[in-house]
């Protein structure tokens, strides 16, 4: 059975960021992923995780310039700079608070920057691998629907860029959600690309909420996960129909426990 890491970037979004990893832990789970702590100070995150006995999964890059659109950093040419201080800004926070992986976000582009796109993403993934030796890079495609223009939305595309740069602490965020958006046959591509997979997440399709309704069974999921020996954790990255508590029947209903 897997095991069960909380998002905190969805769950329990009416609280402070201390306070989630406190619920987190009062509703049983032993670990815990974030989106962009860097307003707490990660002092107070790995504090927090160890008072409550929970592991601290990872954490995102920072987006950039949201009010230019900037979603990642990454793949962005004439960004480098930027990215290069937010990858430092990341490294160390993740270092401090005890998080051992750091998604890597890549960011939109424009169609006809892609060619460009993709050898700045590759020089700044080459990069970062060699900053943080210690630490694990996750590539995590993005479905168009929900981020239009996102530099890549498919496994494929995020596993050629990791054969190119060679670098063993480079794998994939398998976002079962973005996967089957984008692409389907999410068995399959856990099978073909499971030797490359450091993470996965979960959460319902289309809606994105909670894993116990919509088109993917994820009951199949787990099994299949069980079954091709993935050791990790199962991030639940879901937004919650209403509150975060009450919706953890999910649970129950899919047969399996934190």
């Amino acid at each position: 059975m897997p095991r069960f890491s909380a998002n905190l970037g969805f769950l329990w979004p009416e609280h402070p960021l201390l306070d989630r990893i406190d619920a987190a832990a009062d509703a049983g789970f032993k670990a815990v992923e974030l989106h962009w702590p860097y307003d707490v100070p990660a002092e107070a995150v790995r504090d927090a995780c160890a008072d409550n006995d929970v592991a601290l999964l990872g954490l995102n890059t920072p987006i950039g310039d949201a009010a230019r659109g900037e979603f990642g950093l990454a793949a962005l040419d004439g960004r480098q700079d930027a990215f290069a201080a937010s990858l430092d800004q990341a490294i160390a926070y993740a270092r401090t608070a005890g998080a051992p992986a750091i998604h890597v976000m890549a960011g939109v582009v424009d169609p006809s920057d892609k060619a460009k796109a993709r050898t700045v993403l590759a020089e700044n993934l080459a990069m970062a691998s060699q900053k943080a030796p210690d630490l694990t890079l996750l590539l995590e495609p993005i479905n168009q629907r929900d981020r239009p223009g996102y530099f890549y939305s498919t496994i494929g595309d995020a596993a050629a860029l990791i054969a190119d740069i060679g670098a063993s602490n480079i794998q994939i965020m398998f976002d079962v959600y973005h996967v089957a958006v984008s692409e389907g046959d999410v068995l399959k591509r856990l099978e073909t690309y499971l030797p490359l997979i450091g993470h996965v997440q979960i959460a319902a399709v289309p809606s994105r909420a909670e894993p116990d309704e919509g088109e993917i069974s994820y009951p199949a999921v787990f099994k299949a996960l069980d079954q091709l020996g993935y050791g990790g954790w199962v991030g639940c990255e879901y937004k919650p129909r209403s509150g975060t508590d009450q919706g953890l029947s999910w649970l129950e209903t899919l047969g399996v426990s934190l």
